[in-house]
């Protein structure tokens, strides 16, 4: 019989742990008879291999754990020495729960090491005050945490998984290909190669990699990764979407030269991911290659004057295909060699490269010092409680005060409902252990003996089975686990038992309080607000981009176009609340902001076709239906929710109900600050000119179409905004993304120069990535495209 996988995994990770608490508390209390030094040692290893969460191998958390042994030094050594007063314990509870905390904003290995490093605090910042006992502590922990090492190393190797980066470079690879079919004759991607496409996207998303691998650190190589991974989705996005070349267009060379160069990138840069070096058949560099021919389409090389209208889309299209790969292809650079892959083209996009560790640390921290960041509001949320927790435990001298912090510690969650539900299980589980509990000290009595031989399968249970069956399993054996190795330090009665209800009641009172009174919606508040502010920041930037475009100019190497750090922000915001957010059972948390998709939305002919072949509208309203359960998808993308009416079938008026794809939401935030950048600076050689360019202003003619696609795509980010963010008043009269009313991106003035088109087909892509988020058009609902 063949457990199931996830008993195999916590089976796996359950004998790490009991091997390195069991050893090190029988080392210390058997062999060298010093319980203080056994509890540390017990307490260090479940700390860090039990209650963190640190992701990654076996390897991966070795090492983890032995960089964040002085920090435990540190934290044992503070607690001992904070405990002198309540008020100082209180205080330090405060301040240092706050701080390691909010490190979560450094990515997963320091959020999952937190709560293990809160609990070494926690231990030691209890009576009795003894700082003679320091050196106990600090041999325990030491030990605790050494065995943990060698455990983790050696014991029962996790299953390989397939690294971000392969990922990136498996995209790669799958790009370079579809360039070369784009190029071939037929010119076009068949429907295996979309669902490819697509499928390849869809592995770069954040939920569908293991946390360990996810890029979200703060160094240059983990923003590199991601913001490689993000290149990729764009060019596979792009490809997906770019049709043969007009008929008749014999003479327009560029084009194919430069999908060629971009297969050439994507298929070098697929191997630098892969740790072999770029192979070019003529000793070139493929980046410098496609910087040229990206440059050369730029200026509109192969006669701009006489070239027909759909010559001069299709390049427009190819120049944001183009620079998708170079993005990518630096990123990648920047992901294998950090610092060393020396000087960039586009310096506003990769503003970290030249960077030290450091000022990136800070500049992640500082972007989310604020009430808007999750990652801030979880800090204050836990430190209050903490401290909170402490103040109790000392003012009414509670007999083992640690639990009910490691209850507060462990049952608080980022939202109320959540909380709510983890409370109530862990108090059933917790009522269950404790009766256990009762019967078997009543049955050992004074006969340790029996707790020592049983105490690691007890260990290896409750660590298997509590995570796999949920909170009031974990808690109730924990329950029974913390009892018997308490009855080993000093004699204990069936109280202690009664003692351990006691406090995990009131740590879980504590809990929910805060819950409840500090930002009781989780992420989930935060990412509507932050979405919605996204969209009107990109809003901003695309009517001062049209009206930039309109009124040409001179276009300077810059590090990016001006007005554009506000978004930039909006985006460091939003990213740190879906990553959050895809952490919260979305079935707990509340409504609204949810889309109200109207079929039948419109019936011009180019209007886009939902899902069921219908044109689709958009209505921004409050959910009126959402109360306490607001159901979405795991990972934040658009799935259809038909519930508020009678029948189950939609809403009161017949529109459907949609949870945003959030990703797609941010993905906007990024294509609007590239696309913006696209047409208002210029690149530096060679992808771009060696000087400044002079820009002409359109004519007439153009200059009115593209203030009015400004104005249009403007107005229908602020309509998905207040979708995402409603408010009592919002209108909620259903609108099309795409007004059939309007001819739009197809519309060809009368010469209209190349960067019409670029700033026209940078729109059309802003409309798609809309549909994308509301789950409608082309860009929504599992077709082809990619996001």
């Amino acid at each position: 019989m063949t457990l199931p996988a996830a008993y195999r995994d916590a089976a796996r990770r359950a004998t790490r742990v009991t091997a390195a608490a069991a050893g090190g508390f029988y080392l210390f209390l058997y062999g060298v008879g010093s319980a203080t030094s056994a509890t540390y040692a017990l307490f260090g290893a479940v700390a860090l291999g039990g209650l963190a969460r640190v992701p990654g191998t076996g390897r991966q958390r070795a090492a983890q754990i032995l960089r964040l042994t002085p920090w435990c030094w540190v934290l044992v050594t503070l607690g001992t020495f904070l405990a002198v007063r309540t008020w100082s314990a209180v205080v330090g509870m405060l301040v240092i729960g706050f701080a390691l905390a909010f490190l979560g904003a450094a990515g997963p290995r320091a959020a999952g090491a937190a709560p293990g490093l809160q609990l070494l605090y926690i231990l030691p910042s209890f009576p009795p005050y003894a700082p003679g006992s320091l050196d106990e502590r600090l041999a325990g922990t030491t030990v605790g945490l050494g065995l943990l090492v060698l455990a983790e190393a050696f014991l029962f190797r996790d299953p390989a998984v397939l690294p971000y980066r392969a990922r990136v470079a498996a995209a790669a690879r799958l790009a370079g290909r579809c360039a070369g079919a784009l190029t071939s004759p037929q010119y076009a991607l068949t429907e295996a190669e979309l669902r490819e496409a697509h499928a390849a996207s869809e592995r770069l998303r954040p939920s569908h990699v293991p946390e360990a691998d996810r890029p979200a650190g703060p160094g240059v190589r983990d923003r590199a990764l991601a913001q490689a991974g993000l290149a990729a989705r764009a060019l596979l996005s792009r490809l997906a979407l770019l049709g043969p070349a007009p008929s008749g267009t014999d003479t327009d060379r560029t084009g194919p030269e430069v999908l060629r160069a971009v297969g050439r990138a994507a298929e070098g840069t697929a191997e630098r991911l892969a740790g072999a070096a770029p192979v070019a058949g003529d000793g070139s560099d493929p980046h410098a290659e496609l910087g040229r021919a990206r440059s050369a389409l730029a200026a509109g090389a192969a006669e701009p004057a006489t070239a027909a209208p759909e010559v001069l889309r299709r390049r427009a299209a190819v120049l944001e295909i183009a620079d998708a790969t170079l993005a990518l292809s630096m990123a990648a650079s920047l992901a294998v060699r950090g610092r060393g892959a020396g000087a960039v083209a586009s310096p506003g996009r990769f503003w970290y490269a030249g960077k030290r560790a450091p000022e990136l640390w800070w500049h992640r921290l500082a972007g989310n010092a604020g009430q808007r960041s999750v990652y801030f509001q979880n800090a204050v949320r836990i430190s209050l409680a903490l401290a909170a927790a402490r103040l109790v435990a000392g003012v009414d001298t509670l007999p083992h005060g640690f639990w009910a912090l490691l209850t507060t510690l462990t049952l608080t969650r980022t939202t109320v409902a959540e909380t709510r539900v983890t409370v109530r299980r862990a108090l059933t589980g917790t009522l269950l252990g404790a009766l256990a509990a009762a019967g078997l000290l009543i049955a050992v009595g004074t006969d340790t003996a029996v707790l020592a031989a049983t105490l690691p399968l007890m260990m290896l249970f409750a660590f298997t089975v509590g995570p796999v069956k949920g909170v009031g399993w974990a808690q109730g054996l924990f329950t029974v686990l913390i009892t018997m190795v308490f009855a080993q330090l000093a004699h204990s009665t069936w109280e202690l038992a009664e003692f351990r209800l006691l406090e995990v009641l009131t740590g879980s009172a504590i809990g929910a309080v805060f819950g409840l009174l500090a930002w009781p919606r989780g992420a989930h508040d935060e990412m509507r607000r932050s979405g919605a502010a996204l969209l009107r920041g990109a809003a901003e930037i695309v009517v001062a981009t049209a009206a930039a475009v309109v009124a040409g100019g001179t276009r300077e190497q810059r590090l990016t176009a001006p007005g554009h750090r506000s978004l930039q922000h909006e985006l460091i915001l939003a990213e740190s609340a879906f990553a959050q957010f895809q952490s919260e059972p979305k079935g707990l948390t509340g409504g609204g902001g949810v889309l109200y998709v109207a079929p039948g939305g419109g019936d011009g002919a180019d209007g886009p076709e939902g899902h069921d072949g219908q044109r689709t509208a958009v209505a921004a309203r409050p959910d009126r239906q959402g109360g306490p359960d607001g159901r979405g998808s795991p990972d934040g993308r658009g799935s259809p929710d038909k519930r508020g009416s009678p029948d189950g079938r939609g809403s009161p008026d017949g529109q459907e109900r949609r949870e945003p794809d959030w990703q797609a939401t941010l993905m906007m935030g990024h294509h609007t600050l590239w696309g913006s950048d696209r047409l208002l600076v210029s690149p530096p050689p060679p992808a771009g000119p060696a000087g400044p360019v002079s820009v002409p202003p359109l004519d007439r003619e153009a200059a009115a179409e593209v203030l009015r696609l400004g104005d249009r795509v403007a107005g229908r980010m602020l309509l998905v905004s207040a979708a995402l963010d409603p408010g009592g008043d919002t209108p909620e009269a259903p609108v099309p993304l795409r007004d059939p009313a309007v001819v739009g991106f197809e519309a060809q003035p009368a010469g209209a120069p190349p960067h019409y088109y670029v700033a026209v087909s940078w729109l059309d892509s802003l409309v798609t990535d809309l549909e994308r988020i509301t789950g409608t058009g082309r860009g929504g609902g599992g077709g082809a495209g990619v996001a």
